[in-house]
């Protein structure tokens, strides 16, 4: 039997960033440089994370967007096509 455990591929890959940015920064924080050393990456590291992130969330705004017009569009020629088959029905019963 197959389960659903509910994550997507978005949350799934997510999950997957926010762990390597901890894990990264876990190592940066134990790594043996002086602390200014390291607190001068930190800030670069996570300012590079705070660029990749609103890439992201642009990307997947765009992606979002597409997807709704899809959906829209499908609703809308499912609405005509009932539309059709409703008015063809009525054509054909008798008077």
């Amino acid at each position: 039997m197959s389960r659903d455990t509910g994550l997507g591929a978005g949350d799934l890959t997510l999950a997957f960033l926010i762990g390597a940015a901890a894990g990264a920064a876990l190592a940066l924080l134990f790594a043996p440089a002086a602390g200014r050393d390291t607190r001068e990456l930190l800030g670069q590291k996570a300012r590079e994370g705070q660029d990749k992130a609103a890439k992201a969330a642009e990307l997947a705004k765009d992606a979002w967007g597409r997807q709704r017009e899809t959906v829209a569009t499908a609703i809308e020629r499912g609405a005509d096509a009932f539309q059709q088959a409703r008015n063809h029905a009525r054509d054909k019963e008798p008077v």
